[in-house]
C-alpha cells in the first residue's frame, strides 16, 4: 500500500495510481455535500441543467459540519455514511466529480461507476471528527444555503488523512479486508 500527499484537483493519472487500501492526505480544495444537496443536483443534472457549483474534477466529503465554536473555522466534522449517497452516485461520477468521501461500504453501482469514469471513493475515518476538522483551514457555503447544514461548502484543507476504499479498477476494500479477516478466523 502505498502513500500519497496530494493538492486537489486530482488527475487522471494521479487516480489511475490509487488502489485500495492507498493512504491519502489530501490538500487544496473540496466540497461538502449531503443526501438533500445531491437529491437537488442530480435533478439539475437530469433536467440539463448547471449545477450551481461547477464540480466536475472535484472531490465531495459527505459529511455536515456541527458549529464551532468560538475561534473555530469549524465545528466537529465527521464523513457520514456513503451508501446513503449511493443513488446519487453515479449520475455524479458522470458528471465528471473525481471523486467522493465518506464511511463504510458501498453499493455494487459505487464500485461499477468507479471503474467506468475513472474515479476513486474515498475512506475517512469515523471517529475522528476533532482530528479531521483541525485539517479544515476555512469554510464558505457556495449553494443551497437554505439546506443549513447540508448545503454545498467549499472547504480548504491542508493533510486531510484518507484510505482508497474503491478504486478505478473496480477493487472495494471492505470486500477484501472482510474476506480476508473471515478466512483468518
Amino acid at each position: 500500500m502505498a502513500e500519497y500527499h496530494w493538492t486537489t484537483p486530482l488527475t487522471n493519472e494521479q487516480i489511475e495510481k490509487l488502489h485500495v487500501g492507498d493512504q491519502v492526505f489530501l490538500t487544496g480544495t473540496i466540497y461538502m455535500a449531503r443526501d438533500a444537496a445531491h437529491k437537488r443536483m442530480v435533478g439539475l443534472l437530469e433536467e440539463n441543467k448547471p449545477l450551481p457549483v461547477d464540480l466536475r474534477d472535484q472531490i465531495i466529503f459527505y459529511a455536515g459540519p456541527c458549529p464551532p465554536k468560538p475561534g473555530q473555522v469549524i465545528g466537529p466534522t465527521a464523513p457520514t455514511t456513503a451508501y446513503r449517497m449511493d443513488p446519487y452516485a453515479s449520475a455524479m461520477y458522470e458528471y465528471g466529480v473525481k471523486g467522493t468521501i465518506g464511511k463504510g461500504p458501498r453499493g455494487d453501482t459505487v464500485k461499477v461507476s468507479c471503474e467506468k469514469y475513472n474515479t476513486v471513493s474515498f475512506a475517512a475515518i469515523g471517529g475522528l471528527s476533532a482530528i479531521l476538522s483541525k485539517c479544515i483551514q476555512a469554510v464558505k457555503v457556495v449553494a443551497y444555503e437554505d439546506l443549513g447544514p447540508e448545503a454545498i461548502r467549499e472547504l480548504e484543507i491542508k493533510e486531510f488523512p484518507l484510505l482508497v476504499a474503491y478504486d478505478a479498477y473496480g477493487k472495494d476494500l471492505y470486500e477484501q479486508e472482510i474476506s480476508k479477516y473471515k478466512n483468518r478466523l
